[in-house]
């Protein structure tokens, strides 16, 4: 089982998805809801960040620049983040990584630029296909958090969660086994506590792949994984609630 010290997190991804409507509708569909045991997030679009309030769930970005301000044409700063009513920023997912070419470099700068704000970044760590078959997930995910860590230093980890996304779990309908997950988050965790062993115990972290209110109970139940990062299914309340209620 998980340890009782850390508070199981259900972070949903609207990815480019959602309109008022949609926003309006989940609101309301909380309303009532007790989910006294879990810290559940939606993450709609920019434009939905001011559509969605609850005391049930938090709010969180997509994304943020690594920027304060400035000449800075279509990007969003973390104060305008934060103005919105978020709490939450997710950095570093697969699709932006792909699409945007976001290095790991540039990932641990938006997580500085959250965490100056005050923002909890939801950092997002996972392979490919290809990695994982070549045999150097483990250097991969080390590259990945690392870069981070020099950055911002151990401490900063207080006020952060980890989520584990195996790209090649995302969309496919594939998903790692609750034997995989466990695999890999006991490694994320192993790995934080040779810099500070409190932290690894203490930090969230998030498995997100394919998530479905048919296996989320076992994949959380597992040792090390302390609730999900969901694509799809959190487009969808009564989906999305089974999961919830599955870490609660």
């Amino acid at each position: 089982m998980q340890s009782q010290k850390r508070r199981p997190v259900v972070a949903g991804n609207w990815k480019m998805n959602g309109d008022l409507a949609l926003a309006e509708s989940f609101t309301t569909a909380f309303e009532g809801q007790t989910l006294d045991n879990i810290d559940v997030i939606l993450c709609p679009p920019f434009t939905l960040l001011n559509s969605l309030s609850s005391d049930v769930f938090s709010v969180g970005a997509q994304t943020c620049s690594e920027y304060d301000n400035g000449a800075h044409t279509g990007e969003v700063s973390c104060g305008m983040i934060k103005a919105c009513g978020a709490q939450y920023v997710i950095l570093g997912h697969s699709e932006r990584r792909t699409d945007q070419a976001e290095s790991n470099q540039l990932i641990a700068k938006k997580v500085e630029a959250c965490l100056k704000e005050g923002l909890t970044p939801i950092l997002c760590i996972g392979e490919s296909l290809e990695v994982r078959e070549s045999g150097e997930l483990f250097n991969f995910l080390e590259e990945q958090l690392t870069v981070v860590i020099e950055h911002v230093g151990i401490e900063s980890f207080r006020n952060m969660v980890i989520a584990y996304e195996p790209i090649w779990a995302i969309g496919t309908g594939l998903t790692a086994s609750p034997e995989q997950a466990q695999e890999v988050h006991a490694f994320i965790r192993a790995l934080l506590k040779k810099s500070n062993e409190a932290i690894a115990e203490n930090i969230a972290i998030l498995y997100g792949g394919s998530v479905k209110g048919s296996n989320a109970k076992e994949l959380f139940g597992q040792e090390d994984v302390d609730g999900g990062l969901i694509g799809g299914a959190s487009l969808k309340f009564e989906e999305f609630l089974t999961i919830c209620q599955a870490a609660n």
